[in-house]
């Protein structure tokens, strides 16, 4: 039987990043949704690496995949870690402030907090990890990042989340003011996920199509 990913996500987003990305590997790539699988998942961990494993390990569990030979399950979990502010939200960047609570809304409070701040001062990164529970339990972990600063205001209206207050350097703009090739040229989670396929084709003997 051919073998398949199950992605722990529902974001139609994340999953054309995700099957983009791992195209060459020659496998069925589906999201939870895809593949059937409803679970409340609790992401109680302290570090991203902890609540991406709590998110894939929920998910096998879920679909009965920690047996599976064929099923990989793979999660993620990113933040936003500003320096100034003591790496924070970091991995509660997404309850930042509480989870209903809007991005334009967090955004505008971030910039308050760094009112006045220099642009030495604002340095700041996307980070993810991304893992992995493999046929027979194995677990595997990636993190990567992408090095930028603080904005002075938002601006760009192609990202979501943080994106229109996080200015990357190289391309002098917000990661909300790139271009979809731009943003996948300096994706953290599309670092992670590439660490990820070469892990994977290490431990399960992957090869391309």
């Amino acid at each position: 039987m051919k073998k398949r990913i199950v992605f722990a996500t529902g974001n139609a987003g994340k999953m054309k990043e995700i099957r983009r990305i791992l195209a060459d590997m020659g496998m069925e790539i589906l999201s939870m949704k895809e593949a059937g699988i409803r679970t409340d998942i609790a992401e109680d961990g302290s570090t991203y690496e902890e609540n991406a494993l709590i998110k894939a390990r929920s998910v096998a569990a879920a679909g009965g995949f920690d047996g599976s030979p064929d099923t990989i399950v793979l999660a993620d979990d990113s933040g936003l870690e500003i320096d100034y502010l003591g790496g924070e939200p970091g991995i509660r960047s997404a309850r930042y402030l509480g989870e209903e609570t809007s991005y334009r809304v967090k955004n505008a409070a971030i910039l308050e907090r760094l009112k006045g701040v220099s642009e030495e001062e604002r340095t700041a990164r996307f980070v993810c990890a991304i893992a992995a529970v493999l046929p027979g339990g194995k677990e595997l972990t990636t993190r990567a990042a992408v090095e930028g600063r603080i904005g002075w205001e938002e601006r760009g209206e192609n990202g979501f989340g943080y994106d229109p207050i996080f200015y990357v350097p190289e391309f002098d703009r917000t990661t909300a003011e790139l271009t979809e090739e731009e943003k996948n040229q300096i994706s953290h989670r599309g670092k992670a996920l590439k660490l990820m396929k070469e892990e994977l084709r290490k431990h399960e003997n992957i090869g391309c199509e």
